[in-house]
């Protein structure tokens, strides 16, 4: 099991890695925005990847590539919010494939997935901090090293406890 800790630490055997989690820290989410990463036990359901800048990416999980028309909607007031969206798309959303380095490997936590309730906030990630681990709008992030050790060695049963 993962533990992440509000400290902001994650820690996984004898791994413990520095990370960044949500402006308003760990608690009960309340809505979509609100920048709480979410108290509870999750698992990682898919992973995203830059191709273009990661190369031998060892995981067990099935890997998607991340292109300019990848997107993740967050309109609370669509059928498809939090769902990955084709681009271009007037919904309200997010681009996965940025500028920065911040979404090159993201995985998906099982956050608000299955039933998918509008405004509870959608997806919440396992992605790569910026250089000084500033804070998340949800997410949890870790460095690029750190994220592509940790998916080389867990499976698809491990959890990810947030506390």
């Amino acid at each position: 099991m993962i533990i992440v800790k509000k400290n902001g630490y994650l820690k996984y055997k004898n791994f413990k890695f520095r990370c960044a989690i949500g402006k308003a820290g760990i608690k009960k989410k309340v809505s979509e925005g609100d920048n709480i990463t979410p108290k509870g036990t999750y698992k990682l359901i898919n992973i995203y990847y830059r191709s273009d800048r990661i190369k031998g990416l060892k995981t067990v999980f099935k890997k998607n590539k991340i292109t300019k028309k990848i997107g993740w909607c967050d309109d609370i007031c669509s059928k498809y919010y939090n769902r990955k969206i084709e681009l271009p798309c007037k919904l309200k959303h997010e681009k996965l494939y940025r500028e920065d380095n911040i979404y090159d490997i993201i995985g998906v936590l099982n956050y608000n997935i299955n039933p998918i309730i509008r405004n509870k906030g959608s997806a919440i990630f396992l992605h790569i901090a910026k250089k000084n681990y500033q804070k998340t709008k949800g997410c949890i992030a870790i460095k690029k090293v750190h994220l592509k050790k940790i998916l080389s060695i867990i499976g698809k049963n491990t959890k990810i406890k947030i506390e």
